[in-house]
């Protein structure tokens, strides 16, 4: 494309944007400008060739995730040289989990001429158990749409074609489901997969622990995977930007890919699209053109992307950008302390009532979370204001932070027994001391009842208090058993949700809905990197 026409594209794409926040009324006078800086360093996609490794078959094996697991069948070879008539299902292993494009063509095996369509199927899965669970009827909460069956009919053979969606697989089952009688076979079979994420990772020391390393080595493929044109919440499903996520793909990133501009691009998108008072929507999407979901505000989201702008600072120096998001941190502060009693405790029953997440769990206390995270964003985005030269503006922050605390130990903590409710939350905002939360983390973890985390987004706080309490080793424990839970059952990516004892559970009724390769579980990655004393060790 000639310069000048591509320069005509941009200027059209901006106009766009822009059309787009101005058809809305914006908080933030700046959210075209800050649009527009989004989309300017919008990551170019990596692509790589791969090829299918070998054939599977599907076992049934009660022992196995899920139930089912792969038995290697050899080479490719036949799906070329032979009729599919004659192997009419197939599945084949790429051999590692790719996000992109399929791409094949067929060809005639004899002098005959092809005289109706070919009917093909191709179903790709994470897991072995999606190539053998029915998606029919479908008994999830989630569009029947994510999962990745697609029926092409070719019309004529030989011919060149291609998957027009975007996948996130493993293994690939191929039927025919029609033909007619002549015979033909695959001439090529090949894979594009994409990803944002370019520069090598630095190896572990030579004394870590294998299953270490390679919960370092599927973490790093999961994080990969959801570098996309935005940190992706899962490259399956369900495809788009979340704050929670955010925090924890930059976090991984600083400390393995370091594709800052990626952080950059995700902070001024999500900024550019709050709503018109100024609230953060708690995730965004960008095709047709960069929108939010309208109405899915989670107030902890909102909280933490004032940390993830603090992080972003501390690790690239970049004050343009962290002036540029002030006011959206200042805003959320705001946004959350209306939440609050006149006595300090955040109240559930207040309006608006925001949802939040904090973890795939129903009995999770979110109260209790949300005085602690409140808590915890205040002394960050405080932190934030002092190396911008802001601290006037957030001169009452410290004092909040402090009131909060102390309404949390007087309404949660259980001093005789020394535990607090949601007691990671409280050891990550110092309402307990690091003496008290190594005594209720001891508690708790011996505590048959205790309501623990359901996935692995909560798991990645329950790390961080264990370490800020000095609990080193009990910290590399759950790295092992957790994470490398994971990889003991199979995982070539971490999951959207673990529970070790229960293989099926999913939040959206259906467990082959559930996103197998997710941002929020690759942060091992952050632990393993930044504590080489205890984790490489």
């Amino acid at each position: 494309m000639k310069r000048a026409h591509m320069k005509i594209l941009l200027s059209l794409l901006c106009c766009v944007g822009v059309f787009t926040l101005s058809a809305q009324s914006r908080y933030f006078k700046e959210s075209a400008s800050w649009l527009q800086k989004s989309e300017a360093c919008k990551p170019v996609l990596t692509y790589t060739e791969h090829k299918p490794v070998k054939r599977v078959t599907s076992i049934k094996d009660a022992s196995a995730y899920q139930g089912w697991r792969m038995r290697d069948e050899g080479s490719t070879d036949l799906l070329f040289n032979e009729s599919l008539k004659k192997h009419p299902s197939v599945i084949v292993d790429f051999g590692e989990h790719l996000t992109g494009y399929l791409d094949f063509s067929l060809k005639l095996l004899s002098q005959q001429v092809s005289d109706a369509p070919v009917r093909i199927k191709f179903t790709f899965a994470e897991v072995p158990s999606e190539l053998n669970t029915p998606f029919d009827p479908y008994p999830g909460g989630l569009s029947r749409a994510w999962l990745q069956d697609e029926v092409m009919t070719l019309m004529t053979v030989p011919i060149e074609a291609s998957i027009p969606r975007r996948v996130s697989f493993r293994y690939l089952k191929i039927e025919l489901l029609g033909a007619s009688s002549f015979d033909f076979a695959f001439d090529k079979l090949t894979f594009r997969a994409q990803t944002s994420a370019k520069t090598a990772p630095l190896p572990l020391a030579s004394t870590t622990d294998p299953l270490i390393r390679k919960i370092n080595e599927v973490g790093l493929l999961t994080l990969k995977e959801c570098m996309q044109t935005v940190y992706e919440d899962g490259p399956k499903r369900d495809r788009r930007l979340w704050i929670g996520d955010l925090y924890l793909e930059a976090l991984a990133n600083a400390w393995s890919y370091k594709n800052h501009d990626l952080t950059k691009r995700c902070l001024y998108l999500l900024a550019a699209l709050a709503n018109d008072e100024g609230l953060l929507h708690a995730t965004v999407l960008e095709t047709p053109t960069p929108h939010p979901q309208n109405g899915t505000h989670c107030l902890d989201y909102s909280l933490l992307y004032n940390v993830a702008l603090l992080e972003y600072l501390k690790e690239t120096g970049d004050k343009e950008v962290a002036l540029d998001l002030w006011p959206v941190v200042v805003r959320q502060i705001e946004m959350a302390l209306r939440q609050y009693s006149d006595d300090w405790i955040y109240d559930m029953q207040k309006k608006p009532i925001y949802w939040l997440v904090f973890d795939w769990k129903d009995n999770y206390d979110r109260q209790a979370s949300m005085q602690g995270l409140t808590a915890f964003s205040l002394e960050k985005s405080y932190e934030l204001a002092k190396m911008l030269g802001k601290e006037k503006e957030a001169r009452d922050w410290p004092r909040i932070a402090g009131q909060i605390k102390k309404a949390a130990r007087k309404t949660f903590y259980d001093q005789k027994n020394g535990v607090i409710v949601s007691q990671v939350w409280m050891i990550l905002s110092e309402t307990l001391t690091a003496k008290e939360g190594a005594k209720a983390m001891a508690t708790v973890l011996s505590m048959p009842d205790a309501c623990y985390p359901g996935c692995p987004y909560a798991y990645h706080y329950v790390m961080e208090a264990l370490l800020k309490c000095g609990m080193r080793q009990e910290a590399r424990s759950l790295l092992t058993s957790y994470w490398g839970g994971m990889v003991n059952k199979g995982a070539d990516t971490f999951w959207e949700v673990y529970d070790p004892n229960n293989d099926e559970l999913s939040p959206y009724g259906f467990f082959p809905i559930n996103s197998y390769c997710h941002a929020w579980s690759c942060t091992p990655v952050y632990f393993i990197n930044k504590y080489p004393e205890i984790f490489q060790r």
